[in-house]
């Protein structure tokens, strides 16, 4: 028997009623896509680096940038110290200029801020705009706040190519690790 509609009371509209939308169940999922295998063995950090080795990199990363804080934000040069043995290899090896040494210091402060990252971060593309943020920080607030501290483009290039070092570390451990055995 059809269904009849609700008696009219004059000025008072009643919608017509809406039929029921019924949402069939999900099917359930293939097993290669649900289950809770491990990943293999060395697969990348961003899909298996065990939270125990991120905890550990978090750590070590906050270690990391409390030094880089004091050394990036010394009120005077940090090699301010190291005249005598920065003059002593420029002379042993004249290839040695102070703005090489200093170009390759700077790369070497950064490798552990690549590699650290690459450890912590999920996604590895990441890594090199907060190590390019991160340089311009410090290298806009030695040019604005620190007299004695000279802010130079060449030691942006520098700490961003310490840190894509770092990362590509990274990245070719986890290859050699992922690499069948021959």
């Amino acid at each position: 028997m059809p269904e009849q509609p609700p008696p009219q009371r004059p000025g008072i509209v009643v919608p017509p009623r809406r039929p029921e939308i019924v949402v069939p169940p999900r099917p359930p999922l293939p097993p290669s896509q649900g289950s809770r295998t491990p990943p293999p063995r060395g697969a990348p950090a961003h899909d298996s680096a065990a939270p125990r080795v991120r905890s550990i990199a978090a750590w070590i990363l906050g270690a990391y940038l409390v030094a880089l804080t004091l050394i990036a934000f010394w009120p005077s040069p940090v090699d301010a110290g190291a005249g005598p043995l920065i003059r002593l290899l420029t002379r042993v090896v004249p290839m040695l200029t102070y703005a090489r040494l200093e170009f390759g210091a700077n790369i070497l402060l950064f490798v552990p801020l690549g590699v650290l990252l690459t450890l912590i971060l999920r996604d590895r593309a990441l890594v090199l705009p907060i190590a390019i943020v991160l340089t311009l920080a410090i290298e806009s607030v030695q040019g604005v706040l620190l007299d004695r501290r000279t802010p130079s483009e060449l030691d942006m290039v520098a700490n961003t190519a310490g840190a894509c070092i770092g990362l590509l570390a990274v990245a070719l451990w986890q290859w050699w690790r992922r690499r069948p055995a021959s």
